[in-house]
């Protein structure tokens, strides 16, 4: 849309929405289906996953997983994109694992995130999208929302 800015050395993958004024630093990654809110600013080498929404307004500053809403100052897990995924065709058994795996990575008061994503690797079916949220999470770089 108008006014966006995509800097140098960013990999943009396909489907992806910058409503206006969205702005990428340089070498960020956007993943497949993402959308990004008015105003929304991408610090460099930030990581944004497959299927993620991120509200207007707000700055990402660290690597955001897939498949869920970001939201708040500082950017936070606000939920499973339920909406995104359903419109691109994702089933109620798949979303409900999303949501499982996220609720145990950023709503387990006794576990830390290490151990929530260990959890995730043995406790819940390993179907290709759960894969994705693990592997995104372990080869973060700038660390996780």
């Amino acid at each position: 849309m108008a006014c966006t800015h995509v800097a140098h050395d960013c990999v943009v993958e396909n489907h992806v929405i910058m409503a206006n004024l969205a702005t990428l630093g340089g070498h960020v990654e956007l993943g497949k289906h993402v959308s990004l809110g008015g105003g929304v600013l991408v610090h460099q080498f930030s990581k944004i996953g497959d299927y993620v929404f991120i509200g207007g307004g707000f700055r990402v500053v660290q690597d955001v997983p897939p498949y869920i809403l970001g939201a708040g100052e500082p950017l936070k897990f606000a939920g499973v994109n339920q909406i995104g995924l359903r419109r691109c065709g994702f089933d109620s058994k798949t979303r409900s694992l999303i949501k499982e795996a996220y609720r145990m990575y950023f709503r387990s008061d006794n576990l830390n995130r290490k151990e929530a994503l260990n959890k995730i690797k043995f406790d819940i079916e390993n179907i290709d999208e759960i894969k994705t949220i693990v592997n995104f999470i372990e080869t973060s770089e700038r660390g996780i929302i």
